[in-house]
């Protein structure tokens, strides 16, 4: 279905490609073949583009003149004025104060980060009213008063990140994005440090595996699901539709029932991916509990990240450890270079193995 006509605004007539709203440097890139931090560089005319070769240039040049690209007085006046000051934006409830929230681990990597280098820290806190305050139009435009920003958080809202990546803001967000495109991103290796999850559990004589996750699309989500699938593969598991659970609710469906007919069906190893809130593991140690079944006696567990710090007290689950401050400090540094208009990129950052207490050998059924 083509889309429909957009409507000129009164007193703006079509650029030289026939167009009506204003370009975006994304489509000089995209035309130019060259990234986007690139064009910045050329059409902002900052020091940084002298390193730039006369071919390049040129090539950014005509392209932004047969796209008709004007640069934004507003955005320019913006970009010019270098306050040193990196943003951070959250999409939660409220912003994580608490040292027992799973962000503040980042949030200290961030602050070390910022301070070798020279930059102070906003924080925003626009979507203190649980997300729902980065929905509108203009929801991220405070942003804008920093050189950059970072964002932290499951669920991002992508309209509004992508007009900041096509304006040339620098941006990045912690955790593996794959939408708006040209977003940068830190992230840890959510599918090898799954996978050797599973590789841990088939080695213990465990030959059904059920992944317990939460009923959405959010990269780290999917990451996990894949390296779990691909671990189950490799040891020669069943890898089918019956080996993934997803439920929007874990604390209704994660019964002690349910826990029984798994046992039932062979299951002798359940793992479950950690989320902002922890409901997976929450429930799925309840129902242990509540089925009152010995763990890891007769059930094992495992928990792709960390355990909720409210529940330190209880016996470690084996998994692994998420890094979190050294993703602060790496999206610093990638935040840090698109500020200064340089070509980066991050590694992804590994999360080491965890032995913990919830796993141990398959038990033997008849």
């Amino acid at each position: 279905m083509a889309e429909p006509r957009k409507r000129a605004r009164p007193g703006r007539a079509p650029g030289p490609s026939g167009r009506t709203s204003r370009p975006r440097q994304a489509e000089v890139a995209r035309l130019a073949g060259v990234s986007q931090a690139t064009v910045s560089l050329v059409l902002g005319g900052k020091k940084q583009g002298a390193a730039i070769s006369a071919e390049t240039r040129q090539k950014v040049l005509d392209a932004a003149l047969s796209l008709g690209y004007v640069p934004d007085p507003a955005a320019r006046r913006l970009a010019a004025a270098r306050n040193d000051l990196l943003g951070v934006f959250s999409f939660t409830a409220t912003f994580p104060t608490d040292v027992q929230h799973s962000y503040y681990p980042f949030l200290v990597g961030v602050e070390q980060e910022a301070a070798a280098r020279g930059y102070d820290l906003v924080l925003f806190t626009g979507s203190s009213s649980g997300g729902a305050g980065a929905a509108g139009p203009d929801a991220l435009s405070r942003v804008r008063l920093a050189d950059g920003c970072l964002f932290l958080g499951r669920h991002a809202p992508t309209k509004e990140l992508r007009r900041l990546v096509e304006d040339g803001f620098p941006a990045v967000h912690v955790g593996r994005r794959g939408e708006p495109e040209g977003l940068a991103w830190v992230g840890a290796d959510y599918v090898s440090a799954s996978h050797e999850v599973v590789t841990r559990l088939a080695a213990l004589g465990h030959r059904r595996i059920v992944l317990v996750r939460e009923d959405d699309d959010a990269p780290a989500s999917t990451d996990r699901e894949r390296g779990f699938l691909e671990g189950l593969e490799e040891a020669g598991l069943p890898a089918g539709p019956d080996s993934v659970f997803r439920t929007a609710d874990p604390a209704r469906t994660l019964s002690p029932e349910r826990l029984r007919a798994w046992l039932d069906d062979g299951v002798t190893a359940l793992v479950a991916e950690e989320t902002d809130t922890g409901c997976p593991w929450r429930a799925l140690r309840s129902a242990v509990d509540e089925a009152g079944l010995d763990c890891p006696g007769e059930l094992s567990l495992a928990l792709l990240g960390s355990p909720p710090a409210d529940l330190a007290a209880e016996p470690v689950p084996t998994g692994f450890d998420i890094p979190r401050p050294q993703l602060g400090a790496a999206a610093v540094r990638l935040l840090a270079a698109l500020v200064a208009g340089e070509e980066a990129d991050e590694p992804l950052v590994a999360c080491p193995f965890r032995a913990g207490a919830t796993a141990g050998p398959a038990p033997h059924r008849a």
